[in-house]
């Protein structure tokens, strides 16, 4: 069992800042970190195409996306959780009779099932990345798609969470919810990337702030809320540093003495 610890970092408001942009502190601690011999890690929602750039500025090899469904190791595919494609296509189609589209993601690329809606313009610019979804309805056919995005107002994924049990709605955006396979988490996915690097439980650490980071701030030994997340992320995790543009992801790596 390898003694090297491992830092796994959120990335929309905890690597990034309120308005998307990668604080210097941060990239300053993060190559401390790494300085300091340990393993830097990332822990997103997002999609692998959607922060390469993120991954190439940082120089980090290792990460989680999708939410746990899609886990890379030192470039290396270690663990993959596709949703079951069968309750994929019958909750879009009863999506489609109620003017709620969906977002098709594998990890190349993302397409929608309509060619225009305004839940999908509002939701996925309020991200600000590079990447916005083109229309391709049947991008579902011979391809393992690891997440999807389903855009309805706040509350009307419950009648949907009823009829899909095989699939987790986690809500992102007021207009948008993350569609993962049930039990999937960021926390599942550290635990296949940890299993893989033979990194001992107490040697890794979790830094988030929203409510999909919730299992993996529970389960990780060293867990640390942002100061800007939310209530009930900072009420779980061992430790609570500042505001992500307070530097507090310097903050953070300070108080739990990884440098």
């Amino acid at each position: 069992m390898s003694q090297q610890s491992i830092v796994f970092f959120d990335i929309d408001g905890t690597l990034l800042d309120h308005d998307k942009k990668l604080p210097s502190s941060t990239k300053q601690a993060v190559k401390q970190v790494k300085e300091a011999g340990h393993i830097v890690a990332i822990a997103t929602g997002r999609a692998p195409f959607m922060y390469e750039s993120l991954r190439q500025e940082l120089d980090i090899h290792t990460f989680v996306s999708y939410n746990g469904s899609y886990v890379v190791v030192e470039d290396e595919v270690v663990f993959t959780n596709p949703l079951d494609q069968k309750a994929l296509l019958a909750l879009t189609a009863e999506g489609l009779k109620n003017n709620h589209p969906i977002v098709f993601m594998d990890e190349q690329d993302m397409k929608a099932n309509v060619p225009d809606h305004a839940y999908i313009n509002e939701s996925i610019e309020s991200l600000k990345i590079d990447y916005f979804p083109t229309h391709d309805p049947y991008y579902y056919k011979d391809r393992a798609l690891y997440q999807s995005l389903f855009f309805c107002a706040e509350g009307e994924e419950k009648a949907y969470q009823e009829k899909y049990p095989t699939f987790e709605f986690v809500r992102w955006h007021p207009l948008s919810v993350d569609i993962l396979p049930k039990g999937g988490s960021k926390a599942k996915g550290i635990e296949h990337a940890v299993k893989a690097l033979q990194i001992a439980d107490e040697n890794v650490y979790a830094f988030g702030d929203g409510l999909n980071d919730l299992e993996m701030l529970q389960t990780v030994v060293n867990s640390v809320a942002m100061g800007n997340g939310e209530e009930e992320i900072k009420a779980v995790a061992k430790h609570v540093t500042k505001d992500v543009s307070e530097d507090g992801l310097l903050h953070g790596l300070k108080m739990v003495g990884l440098i």
